[in-house]
């Protein structure tokens, strides 16, 4: 199985490497990576006390970043290294405040796990949610470096609940640590003889809470949706976006819209414009608050924003339900605002959790948003359940970070 292990990984580096030629996310990727370990030893000195932090990508920064934060806060005689699997982390991240070194994570083969332990010697090790990379586990192991996975979700459906999963389960078993969001992935780590784990919640509850009070404004969001009702759609796909032109269209109240793209490259940007051509649609930063009128689209051309854009809305729509599946609810939830998403979303245990309690709708078709809205609108009382509903929900949920953050001072006071 390390065999098998190895070769996929080599796999994936060429092909990579191939994709590099024609596509930029994976040109990043690999260059990125290049002269990696030698930047690491002139930036990372011999006598540092690192605590490092793994990202898949940006939505995993997003969850680790309160724990990050209460480690800073607790630990300042140490230093944050924070790395990215994805371009999309490493390239919106790399001058992250929370950490004091961010790199890309070079490939998961045995030597480079090797190196990169020898080079940055951390007192503890934290990965955040998914991304299990087997030589590292094993090198960390074998350092007798503390090693924790927080907001873990597991799933009967995963190879290492499989009989072909030994091999992979046995470098799970190799984890200090597991902080799991939910009974169901305590269950199968207990029916595989890991009992290492506590249930600690989802720390993009403390996240998205820590977002909701922080004092972030946009004039020209603000001069966009003065005394308008406003939908704020984040991480949308071209199949929302055609959702969404025939709710402009059909919902009775007038509402204005906000949408922020999943991604932002000037031919995605120019698809979003030229589909909501007959609502004078303008870009963010193009936009002049003395020139509004009859203006119905803003269409934010950037990264970053959307997190804070959802505290304009009266309704949030989020994207990727049509496709392979929803993106961040929560960031929309914090603010105790309805939200509304596509048929994709039983994987997604917040999607589920806030169905159930009014916070969230599902929608199939335009002709299914287009009744949630205008019910929502026309009902004040209805809308009230709904965003109590939302709000409380973040609250009840709390509350991660803190655990997370003992068993890490356990860790570093045994050390």
């Amino acid at each position: 199985m390390r065999l098998i292990y190895s070769l996929s990984i080599h796999l994936l580096n060429i092909l990579i490497g191939i994709a590099a030629a024609f596509n930029p996310k994976a040109r990043k990727w690999v260059q990125g990576r290049k002269g990696q370990f030698k930047k690491l030893r002139k930036e990372i000195g011999k006598n540092e006390r690192i605590i490092w932090f793994h990202c898949a990508s940006l939505g995993e920064f997003e969850q680790g970043r309160p724990v990050m934060e209460a480690v800073r806060k607790n630990y300042s005689d140490h230093k944050i290294l924070l790395t990215f699997f994805s371009p999309s982390g490493y390239e919106v991240r790399k001058n992250a405040a929370e950490a004091d070194f961010v790199f890309y994570l070079p490939l998961d083969t045995a030597s480079n796990a090797k190196k990169f332990i020898e080079i940055t010697r951390p007192r503890i090790a934290v990965f955040i949610k998914y991304e299990f990379w087997f030589n590292y586990i094993s090198e960390l192991y074998k350092n007798k470096i503390p090693t924790l996975v927080v907001s873990a979700i597991f799933r009967p459906s995963q190879y290492f609940f499989k009989p072909w999963g030994f091999w992979s389960l046995g470098h799970l078993q190799k984890i200090t640590h597991f902080f799991v969001q939910d009974e169901q992935s305590l269950e199968l780590l207990h029916k595989v003889k890991i009992y290492h784990t506590d249930i600690g919640g989802d720390t993009r509850f403390d996240r998205v809470l820590q977002l909701a009070s922080e004092n972030q404004s946009y004039p020209k969001v603000e001069a966009f949706g003065l005394n308008q009702q406003v939908i704020v759609a984040g991480s949308t796909w071209p199949a929302d976006e055609d959702i969404l032109l025939e709710l402009l269209k059909n919902v009775t109240n007038n509402f204005k819209l906000i949408l922020a793209p999943h991604e932002v490259s000037k031919a995605r940007i120019d698809q979003v414009l030229k589909k909501f051509k007959d609502f004078n649609p303008q870009l963010y930063s193009k936009f002049d608050s003395t020139d509004n009128n009859g203006i119905k689209v803003m269409i934010i051309d950037n990264m970053g924003m959307l997190s804070y854009l959802y505290r304009y809305a009266k309704i949030a729509y989020v994207g990727g339900g049509f496709g392979a599946g929803i993106h961040n609810l929560l960031e929309a939830v914090t603010y105790g605002i309805p939200v509304i998403f596509g048929p994709n979303y039983k994987k997604f245990r917040e999607a589920v959790e806030l169905i159930n309690n009014g916070g969230g709708f599902p929608i199939s078709n335009a002709a299914d948003g287009i009744e949630i809205i205008n019910q929502l609108a026309n009902d004040s009382s209805k809308y009230r359940e709904s965003t109590d509903a939302a709000l409380t929900y973040v609250k009840k949920n709390s509350g991660a970070t803190q655990m997370i953050l003992d068993k890490v001072k356990s860790y570093l006071i045994a050390d």
